[in-house]
């Protein structure tokens, strides 16, 4: 193989290696929290999804008006911590206590809520906020974070909560995302920094494989979910219209 083909080959193999050690060791936690989702979509309940901090963002709109993804998750798409607003400000507002109250208390999160919270290291101030405010709210909160990289950040650490706190040690139900500190895996040869982050793959894998695994539960009660087709597929348009007015201003993204 040329240099071009063995740097991919060890990417993928990273990649793999870890949401590979997702599936054989989260599917406890995934099988408890397709329960609640079942549970929640069976009363015809929205599921929000939060993920607060720069690419933590893309998590939430992973499995939002996705094709083939359940039209009752409503994502929580907050411009403070998203990239388009500048990458310096996302990161800023990460890090401020308080903000994540803000947002929940906005999304108006309550004891008939499920919330997914998503972050890849599971320290930030916005994310432990949120996952607070929303247990104090009455909410069952699901949580995807990486224990190792909480565990090895320093308790001082800027980016942290006044608490100290870990998301999974918050949440209801947790999957650990096993996304290794510093989110990057690939060593480069006479360059310093680590290259190839893993976090998008983890976080992606294991939200699809709880979504799919809430389709089955509900399958499994007789429950036909409405799920998005793709509008670009053929009759997807004509799909997606048969349900729109059924979440058209209860889904406040949509």
């Amino acid at each position: 193989m040329n240099r071009t083909e063995i740097l991919g080959a060890t990417y993928l193999a990273e990649v793999i290696t870890l949401l590979r050690s997702i599936h054989e060791e989260e599917a406890g936690g995934v099988l408890e929290a397709s329960i609640i989702l079942a549970d929640q979509i069976g009363d015809d309940r929205l599921v929000h999804v939060y993920g607060p901090g720069g690419h933590s963002n893309l998590a939430s709109q992973e499995v939002f008006f996705r094709a083939g993804g359940l039209m009752h998750v409503s994502a929580i798409l907050d411009e403070g911590t998203m990239l388009a607003g500048g990458a310096l400000r996302s990161m800023a507002m990460e890090r401020t206590p308080g903000y994540g109250r803000i947002v929940i208390e906005n999304a108006g999160i309550g004891s008939d809520d499920v919330l997914i919270l998503v972050n890849a290291y599971g320290i930030n101030a916005a994310l432990i906020d949120a996952a607070l405010i929303a247990r104090e709210r009455g909410a069952k909160t699901i949580g995807f974070s990486s224990r190792r990289h909480a565990n090895g950040t320093s308790a001082n650490h800027p980016a942290r909560h006044p608490t100290k706190a870990n998301l999974h040690d918050l949440v209801d139900v947790h999957i650990d995302t096993k996304v290794p500190i510093g989110d990057a895996v690939i060593e480069v040869p006479d360059v310093a920094e680590k290259v190839g982050a893993v976090s998008t793959f983890t976080n992606a894998f294991a939200l699809n494989w709880l979504m799919q695994c809430t389709i089955v539960e509900l399958a499994a009660r007789g429950i036909d979910p409405p799920l998005w087709r793709s509008g670009n597929a053929p009759g997807g348009d004509e799909a997606n219209n048969r349900f729109i007015s059924r979440f058209k201003g209860r889904v406040h993204s949509l």
